[in-house]
C-alpha cells in the first residue's frame, strides 16, 4: 500500500484541491455553496490530478528518470518504478483507472444538469495527457508550463462554480489565474534538479531551454504574477479589495525566490524553495478564500 501511495503523490493534490476550495467560495456568495458538490468535486479532480501524476511517471520512466540522480522530495518523480516497488504497467493501470473516476464524476453530473463540466472536465484531462503523453508531451516542447496554468488554475475554479451554481462566469475563470501562476512556479522550480537529466534526454522543457541561470528570472516573475493577479481581480473582475489579504502570504514567497536565486545549481540546497512554493500556493489560496468571504459578508 505504501508503495502504491508513493506513486500517486497524494500530497501534490494541494495544487488542485485550494482551486476547488475558491471556486466554491465564490460560489457561496451567490448562494450555490453544497458540501455534497464540493466532495463531488473533490472526488473528480482527485481522480484527474492523480491519473496525470501517474502517467507522467509511467512516460518519464522511458526519458529523464531512470538517469535521473538529483533527487529531492518535490522533483524527479516518485520514483515507485525506479525502485521497483511498483511495475510500470500497474503504473499505467493506476493512471487509467483514476483518470476513469475524474470522467465519471463528470458524466455522472449530467444528471445534475451540469452538462458543459464533461466538456471542462475533457479539457483538464487532456491537458494532464497531453502534458506526458505522445504524441505531444507538452512537457518536452515548452508548452506543458502554459498546460499546467490552465488545467490547475481558471479551469478547476470555474468548473467547481459552474458544477455549484449552475452557470458559467468570466470572474470564476478569472479566480484561478493566481493559483495557476503558484502551481506553473512549483513546476518551473521542479525542473532545475533535473535539468541535466532532462537535457540528455531531449526533455526540452524550458528551463531546460532557457537555461537554469537565466531561468531563474521567469520563476521569479511568475511568483510575483500570482500576486500581482490578484490586483487584477480588484479591478477587472469585481473583487472585494479584501482578497488583498492574500498578500500575507509575499514573505513565503520572497524567502523562496531568495533561495533559489542563491542555490539553483544545488539540488539539495534548492529543496527549501520548493517547499516554500507549495507554501505559498496553499497559502495564498486559503488567504484569497478568506478575502472573498469576508467580502460578501461584510457587503
Amino acid at each position: 500500500m505504501n508503495a502504491y501511495l508513493k506513486a500517486l503523490r497524494v500530497p501534490f493534490l494541494a495544487g488542485s484541491i485550494v482551486p476547488v476550495i475558491l471556486g466554491s467560495a465564490l460560489a457561496l456568495t451567490v448562494n450555490s455553496f453544497s458540501v455534497r458538490l464540493l466532495v463531488i468535486c473533490v472526488g473528480g479532480i482527485a481522480g484527474l490530478h492523480l491519473g496525470a501524476n501517474l502517467i507522467n511517471d509511467y512516460f518519464d520512466n522511458r526519458g529523464s528518470d531512470p538517469i535521473n540522480v538529483r533527487i529531492t522530495p518535490f522533483s524527479g518523480g516518485s520514483r515507485a518504478i525506479q525502485d521497483g516497488d511498483v511495475s510500470p504497467r500497474a503504473v499505467l493501470a493506476m493512471a487509467l483507472f483514476c483518470l476513469a473516476v475524474g470522467l465519471g464524476v463528470g458524466i455522472c453530473l449530467i444528471g445534475s444538469g451540469r452538462p458543459l463540466i464533461v466538456l471542462i472536465g475533457l479539457l483538464g484531462l487532456g491537458a494532464g495527457w497531453a502534458y506526458s503523453a505522445p504524441p505531444f508531451q507538452l512537457m518536452s516542447r515548452g508548452w506543458g508550463e502554459a498546460a499546467i496554468f490552465f488545467a490547475f488554475g481558471p479551469l478547476v475554479t470555474l468548473g467547481t462554480y459552474y458544477v455549484m451554481s449552475g452557470s458559467l462566469s468570466w470572474p470564476a475563470f478569472a479566480l484561478g489565474a493566481p493559483q495557476g501562476f503558484f502551481i506553473t512556479a512549483v513546476i518551473w522550480i521542479n525542473q532545475f534538479p533535473d535539468y541535466e537529466a532532462d537535457r540528455k534526454t531531449n526533455k526540452k522543457n524550458l528551463v531546460v531551454r532557457l537555461g537554469p541561470a537565466f531561468s531563474r528570472y521567469p520563476y521569479c516573475a511568475i511568483m510575483l504574477m500570482g500576486f500581482i493577479s490578484v490586483l487584477f481581480l480588484v479591478h477587472g473582475a469585481g473583487f472585494s479589495p479584501l482578497i488583498l489579504i492574500a498578500f500575507l502570504a509575499f514573505p513565503l514567497a520572497f524567502k523562496a525566490m531568495r533561495i533559489l536565486w542563491r542555490e539553483y545549481l544545488s539540488h539539495t540546497g534548492i529543496i527549501p524553495a520548493q517547499a516554500l512554493t507549495i507554501q505559498t500556493l496553499v497559502a495564498h489560496g486559503l488567504l484569497l478564500t478568506i478575502g472573498i468571504l469576508l467580502g460578501d459578508f461584510l457587503s
